[in-house]
């Protein structure tokens, strides 16, 4: 599969005066900010751009299949695709071509759709990146803990090397998982130390920093992905779940005194990215960011609202 550069595409479509059409294809996507934010950063463009989720949870999408989503979004004209779980590293060999990036961490979080052609992406590694460095601009990175090993781990572990981390280990429930993201990123960055781990808590009491790249955390799957304990002499600690921006792991992060990024971070990194990839216009980060919080809050009182209206007794 070709290799292509970031840059190297020139859209052939005016985007001041054609409505831009992207979406997101995915499983469980439903609350996913991503329309509001692409939308949102548009208007202030003077762009017209519709985000459309394509939910995978819904039996007739589901039912579609992959191969259709794609062959259907460019025949309908869409600009793009997010991609995410679980599809990332399907999508792969139904695209025309990857960006150096992609090919690398062999998973797309983003698909530009041009004259017919479709290429793959992955801005969650430099969301990563660009939330991280703000976040913890002045922590360590001489060695880090990597707790996940799909495709975030993939992303963000490439992403922590390319920062200059010196050494990673590496820690998932799959063992072979986590072996073959270690081989692979000792590859691609051979001047660190890339190991995969069995006791990710005895890994840390040596590491300076923690990052945790599992579901562990979400409102679906509450938790900690490893004891409190582990925490005690205060490494620093980066998350990528959004949902809850507060986890019950950077809860206890915070109460230890640990330095923290939220996955706030990541999420309106990866949609800056893609943002420019399919529109061709520098997103403001700090608009987009603003926005991204505004969301968050607004969902919060929302909920909180709910939760306080007194129900009916089951009896």
């Amino acid at each position: 599969m070709a290799v292509v550069e970031t840059n190297s595409f020139e859209s052939i479509v005016d985007v001041n005066s054609a409505k831009v059409l992207v979406g997101l294809i995915g499983e469980g996507i439903g609350q996913s900010l991503s329309p509001s934010l692409h939308e949102e950063e548009a208007r202030c463009h003077g762009l017209k751009l519709h985000y459309q989720l394509i939910d995978l949870a819904n039996p007739d999408v589901e039912k579609a299949g992959l191969p259709f989503l794609l062959t259907a979004a460019a025949a309908i004209g869409f600009r793009g695709l997010n991609i995410t779980h679980p599809c990332k590293q399907a999508v792969i060999p139904l695209l025309d071509g990857l960006s150096a990036d992609a090919q690398a961490l062999g998973a797309v979080n983003t698909v530009v759709i041009e004259q017919g052609r479709f290429v793959g992406h992955n801005t969650d590694w430099s969301g990563f990146s660009m939330g991280f460095r703000k976040a913890l601009p002045e922590v360590s990175l001489r060695h880090v803990v990597l707790l996940g090993a799909g495709g975030a781990g993939a992303a963000v572990g490439h992403a922590i090397l390319k920062m200059g981390a010196q050494a990673l280990s590496i820690a998932d429930t799959d063992s072979a998982r986590a072996e073959a993201l270690a081989s692979r990123l000792a590859a691609q960055h051979p001047g660190a130390h890339v190991v995969c781990v069995s006791d990710a808590a005895e890994a840390l009491a040596g590491a300076s920093g923690l990052i945790h790249a599992t579901p562990t955390g979400m409102a679906k799957h509450p938790g900690m992905p490893i004891a409190e304990g582990a925490l005690a002499h205060r490494p620093w600690v980066a998350e990528v779940v959004y949902f809850p921006i507060e986890t019950e792991l950077l809860k206890a992060a915070r109460a230890r005194g640990c330095a923290v990024a939220d996955g706030g971070g990541m999420a309106v990194g990866q949609a800056i990215g893609a943002f420019e990839l399919f529109t061709r216009r520098k997103a403001d980060a700090a608009r987009m960011e603003s926005h991204f919080r505004k969301l968050l809050d607004n969902n919060a009182r929302a909920n909180a609202r709910t939760s306080s209206v007194p129900r009916e007794s089951p009896e």
